[in-house]
């Protein structure tokens, strides 16, 4: 496994954690895209691995993790996609892979439409064009004034533990969890209040975004967690609508956080597919420059695709 970097980057006015792994002057990268809660963090055993394969790197949204939001940041999709932009070209980043879980979807996604020429292929964990979504009943409380505020007061970390342990059949790593509720404060969860009243109802979106994305065939690797309570596992096939779907991989037993419950199968199917893209369409010079439980619908291309 490659040796994993860290660093403090300066994005504008947003100091944001990166870690990284492979070439550091690589301008083709496997890009990590966090979602909520969340930080670059989530990230590291991913970027790690798909370091072997090219530069890999993930940093903290604003307002998340330990990234401060500046005074008059958006807290919107769109500027997180231009937040997403920006660290790309402070990280000398030209040519983009994808992988964005939850939040990270939107983001990610929108900075891929207004930069198609840049973004190269998407792996989607648990996130994608959803049709008819609606949101679920935790965001219809941080989305309700006043309601949200009471829910993000008082989060005893015992009572963070169950709702988590609850959202995953197979049960998530007690430190992967400890992590996120040491992330998830003040900041953070004032950050989820703006966030998610400032965003469309992503299934009237997806009328929008999803033409737009399937005009660009860019091909894709869907990873589901089919225990998700949040998102249901029936958007995993229909990404199929909008992207040139090499796979898809439906994990029974896992939740929301797949690469977390159940991270080998994920690892495996998120390195076969990069392994078929990194360095596509382009000379490899130009590029270095600038479980068991698993059950997988096609097999990963490239020589290195393996997927339970």
């Amino acid at each position: 496994m490659s040796a994993l970097r860290e660093r403090t980057l300066q994005v504008g006015e947003v100091r944001t954690p990166v870690v990284e792994a492979g070439p550091d002057e690589a301008t083709e990268a496997v890009v990590f895209v966090h979602g909520n809660p969340g930080s670059s963090s989530d990230w590291t055993d991913l970027v790690q691995s798909a370091g072997e394969l090219g530069r890999a790197v993930a940093f903290d949204m604003p307002g998340f993790g330990k990234a401060q939001a500046p005074g008059g940041f958006g807290f919107d999709v769109a500027a997180y996609a231009q937040f997403v932009g920006e660290a790309l070209a402070a990280l000398g980043i030209e040519r983009v892979h994808l992988v964005v879980h939850d939040f990270g979807g939107p983001f990610g996604l929108m900075w891929g439409i207004m930069n198609p020429e840049r973004w190269a292929s998407t792996v989607l964990i648990n996130i994608g064009v959803m049709p008819g979504y609606t949101w679920h009943t935790m965001a219809k409380r941080w989305r309700t004034p006043v309601l949200g505020e009471l829910v993000q007061a008082w989060i005893p970390r015992w009572g963070w533990r169950r709702v988590m342990q609850k959202g995953s059949p197979r049960g998530m790593p007690p430190e992967f969890v400890d992590k996120m509720y040491d992330d998830y404060d003040r900041e953070t969860r004032n950050t989820v209040l703006k966030l998610y009243r400032n965003t469309s109802d992503p299934g009237e979106v997806a009328g929008e975004v999803g033409p737009a994305i399937a005009q660009l065939h860019k091909p894709a690797l869907v990873v589901w967690g089919a225990g998700d309570p949040f998102i249901g596992v029936e958007y995993a096939e229909r990404q199929r609508e909008f992207f040139d779907v090499k796979d898809v991989l439906i994990l029974p037993k896992s939740g929301h956080w797949p690469f977390q419950d159940d991270p080998e199968p994920v690892r495996r199917a998120v390195v076969g597919f990069l392994g078929g893209q990194l360095g596509s369409g382009q000379a490899p010079a130009q590029a270095n420059r600038s479980s068991e439980d698993g059950r997988s619908s096609a097999a990963a291309p490239g020589p290195s695709a393996d997927v339970t």
